[in-house]
């Protein structure tokens, strides 16, 4: 029996990345892995991608450490399998090979480089197998869905069934697509070569997300590496400092109206429509603020001195998860009733926090916008996600006396911590755009005036 030995190189994951860091291994040498197991994952700027297995066999050698930055085609891992194990000549000549050029779209890389959120993959067109009389015809396709979102190892399952992901509905989160939605899609429609209702191979378990950290202990102290998302931010937080002069403006609001009528519509509505947070009302005071400051709902890149402005706003929401700070992106937040722009949010947190939010959710935001909630504090210093060039960070909410009339009354106040890019934004300019905030926020019937 001959020895295979395989070397499964780092692979292209499109949208012209060069390298990635490793963040994780799933295997190490000595052990057996079957095809399709994940072996590690690694890290682009945005999102953590799993690294699937094309062969079956014994772990030789790893080709990297945890926390290594590591070039696209460098070595992964090298594993040796036996000719009984090895991948198939077919496959694995299949998997070499480009996909079929598309009318109007990138040719998408191989299925056995796992992308994020990539483009819908072609259909392979082999001669379609004749269906015996006594199975159904295939159902309709149903409508094609914009960016299908799976795992790896389904993507690569549903490419060797000839089945283009873009028609299977998704019933996991935020619509992913799982091995059982692949299994129920084939036996209502078929797939190139198999026809409805034919026996399917066995699917393999969905990989679930994996989070890594790595910790050397000693007596007294301990030592813990940063890798993955958590170096990212490290990075990203020094840039963002390094580079951009920030100055912070802090304001105080009275939100007593804002909160009674929040409470009003979730009594009203909430049943229905779903509960109101703070959050969608100082997402509708910053559209409606930002239409008169267009310098702040905008992106600067320094290096070539250009300011871009964005006529729709594309907030990010800076989220903490378990695996670290992660700002997804309610996009279009001006075409969106509080409802809608609520329920957006709520599903990218969940999205984040879960770790099944996608590169395209978490990239292109135009403004910026951080919470932490009752634990806010007083006042807060944040700091800009690069390339924006504003931030408003929100603070608790607490009860206090205030003057009003020459009477000492209950009211419910509430700072904004706002930072800004003082090489794109004055001073004055920022003042007045919280001061803008402000007055929208204390009279929220405003917020619907316009």
């Amino acid at each position: 029996m001959n020895v295979i030995s395989h070397v499964i190189k780092m692979p292209d994951l499109g949208e012209g990345i060069a390298e990635v860091e490793l963040v994780a291994w799933h295997v190490k040498p000595g052990d057996m892995v079957a095809e399709d197991q994940i072996l590690a994952d690694v890290m682009t700027d945005k999102a953590t991608v799993e690294i699937p297995s094309h062969v079956a066999g014994r772990v030789e050698a790893l080709g990297g450490e945890v926390g290594q930055t590591m070039a696209v085609g460098s070595e992964l891992i090298r594993i040796a399998s036996t000719d009984g194990a090895a991948a198939p000549p077919e496959r694995a000549k299949a998997s070499a090979l480009p996909a079929p050029p598309v009318a109007q779209l990138q040719v998408p890389s191989p299925p056995s480089a796992p992308l994020q959120s990539p483009l819908p993959l072609p259909v392979p067109t082999p001669k379609r197998a004749e269906a015996p009389a006594s199975v159904r015809p295939p159902e309709p396709l149903p409508v094609p869905q914009r960016r299908p979102i799976a795992s790896p190892a389904l993507r690569e399952r549903a490419w060797s069934l000839g089945v283009d992901l873009t028609h299977v509905p998704g019933t996991g989160p935020a619509g992913r697509i799982m091995q059982r939605d692949l299994d129920e899609f084939i036996a209502r429609h078929g797939a190139p070569g198999r026809p409805a209702s034919a026996p399917l191979a066995p699917a393999a378990a969905e990989p679930p997300p994996v989070r890594a950290r790595v910790a050397v202990g000693g007596d007294v102290t301990e030592q813990i590496k940063f890798v993955g998302l958590r170096r990212k931010i490290a990075q990203r937080m020094q840039e963002a400092k390094r580079r951009i002069p920030h100055f912070s403006y802090v304001e105080e609001l009275d939100v007593t109206e804002l909160e009674a009528l929040r409470e009003r519509l979730n009594a009203r509505h909430g049943a229905a429509r779903g509960k109101l947070t703070l959050l969608p009302f100082l997402v509708r005071a910053m559209v409606v603020a930002l239409h008169d400051f267009p310098d702040l709902n905008a992106r600067f890149d320094d290096e070539a001195g250009v300011l871009t402005r964005h006529a729709a706003v594309h907030l990010g929401i800076a989220t903490q998860t378990e695996a670290g700070l992660m700002v997804p992106v309610l996009r279009d937040a001006q075409a969106h009733d509080l409802w809608g722009n609520a329920s957006e949010i709520t599903r990218l947190a969940e999205a984040a926090r879960s770790g099944r939010v996608v590169r395209d959710e978490l990239s292109g935001s135009t403004i910026t916008i951080t919470s932490l909630g009752k634990l806010g504090g007083i006042v807060t210093t944040p700091v800009i996600n690069m390339p924006e060039v504003a931030i408003v960070g929100v603070n608790r909410i607490i009860e206090k006396p205030v003057i009003r009339s020459g009477a000492v009354v209950p009211r419910l106040t509430m700072n904004l911590s706002s930072s800004f890019d003082h090489r794109v934004v004055d001073g004055m300019q920022a003042a007045a755009f919280v001061q803008r905030l402000r007055e929208l926020l204390e009279t929220p019937g405003l917020l619907f005036a316009e």
